[in-house]
């Protein structure tokens, strides 16, 4: 399917073909979301859609915890965690700290846990 401008072009034709006395066309791009708020949840998102990753931010509901300990929690060696809590920091959703040679990661915020909370809570077919 093409998505360039004649097809969109098309579209507008074909919707005011369909809406004879209105003009819907400013209506749907007054409902065009912010580009910059759709960039931010697509990160969280992304920062979200993998296991390791949940498992990390499921680890770190109960407080702070260092890189080793959640080597342990993962069953992972340290290059994984790491990349996965890059991620997970990059995207705003655990903050870290240094103390001596060890690195401790916690929630950035709470919304983290309603998030997780929600998506837990969404009845997913388990067959396809």
């Amino acid at each position: 399917m093409s998505h360039g401008p004649d097809t969109l072009e098309q579209a507008c034709r074909a919707l005011e073909d369909l809406y004879e006395d209105d003009d819907p066309i400013d209506d749907l791009e007054a409902r065009r979301p912010d580009h910059g708020a759709v960039v931010t949840q697509a990160t969280v998102f992304g920062a979200l859609a993998n296991e390791h990753r949940v498992q990390l931010l499921e680890a770190l509901r109960e407080g702070e915890l260092c890189g080793c300990e959640l080597q342990v929690v993962l069953e992972a060696p340290q290059s994984t965690v790491a990349s996965h809590l890059r991620t997970l920091r990059e995207a705003g959703l655990v903050k870290s700290r240094k103390k001596g040679r060890w690195t401790y990661y916690r929630i950035a915020d709470t919304a983290v846990f309603e998030l997780l909370d929600v998506a837990e809570a969404v009845d997913v077919p388990l067959e396809k």
